[in-house]
């Protein structure tokens, strides 16, 4: 299934999504995971709701991030391309990083462009939801059955203050430097390959298939869940693909891939 989360008169709500017309629209409701332990609290000490649920079109509603992770887990230079651009070696193994969960941003927000940093980019990239508790998972083993499903994110990045610093907990961390979402879906062929696309102004700045990875999603998971035990809602960034670049207040940047949708974002100085 397809689903977001989002708000309507200050509730939290799970919708689940189908496509219509080439729109996607929110047709009924949709079970809450259970690590929104607050909302299915929340769910138990309410009058149960009795009505007609009248279809909504996604993008007229509010939005909220679709996962709620206790850990944001991202896989740096996992497209040759991208490596090189900003002339780094291919790495031998996934590099990996993480990002606060209060760098999470709603489809919609506004990134704000932090005065510490003289350039901040865009990073369109798949995101892989965690279904089930993991670790130490084999290539081998079937990992779609970790998977809850997949959502698109923007791995927003300081990139002036990533070189100075050499790690990059500051530059990758800012509020409102993890756009995600707007849906999670587990319907798409992973096998086939999916097309990602990041548009800046309209413009297409970023444009390639996953099938491009360096390291597979097999090989990814094993290599993380090595390291993290991975719990339901944790949030996996795939990496980018090359074409990055800067971003200036008033942008607006869009991170798109057939089936998820579109990830939009405007920008703004803090």
């Amino acid at each position: 299934m397809k689903y977001c989360r989002y708000l309507v008169y200050g509730k939290v709500h799970y919708g689940a999504v189908e496509e219509r017309g080439g729109d996607l629209w929110i047709t009924g409701s949709a079970p809450a995971p259970a690590e929104d332990w607050a909302y299915l609290l929340s769910l138990m000490k309410a009058e149960p709701e009795s009505f007609d649920f009248e279809p909504i079109l996604l993008n007229s509603v509010h939005l909220l991030p679709p996962v709620m992770p206790s850990k944001i887990i991202c896989v740096g230079r996992n497209y040759r391309d991208h490596a090189r651009e900003l002339g780094n070696e291919v790495p031998a193994e996934p590099l990996l990083f993480f990002k606060p969960p209060s760098s999470l941003l709603a489809p919609g927000g506004a990134i704000r462009l932090p005065a510490l940093s003289e350039r901040v980019d865009f990073e369109g990239e798949l995101a892989l939801v965690i279904g089930r508790r993991a670790r130490k998972l084999s290539p081998d083993d079937n990992w779609r059955d970790v998977l809850r499903g997949v959502t698109l994110a923007n791995d927003i990045s300081a990139r002036d203050l990533q070189n100075k610093d050499g790690q990059w907990a500051r530059a990758k961390g800012f509020d409102t430097f993890c756009p995600v979402g707007p849906i999670v879906s587990d319907e798409l062929n992973l096998d086939a390959g999916l097309i990602i696309e990041t548009r800046v102004n309209g413009e297409s700045r970023q444009q390639a298939s996953t099938l491009d990875f360096i390291f597979s999603i097999p090989i990814l998971l094993s290599a993380i869940s090595a390291a993290f035990t991975l719990e339901p809602g944790d949030l996996i960034l795939t990496g980018t693909p090359a074409g990055v670049g800067p971003l200036n207040p008033g942008d607006r940047v869009e991170v798109s891939i057939a089936g998820l949708g579109m990830l939009s974002n405007t920008v703004e100085a803090d």
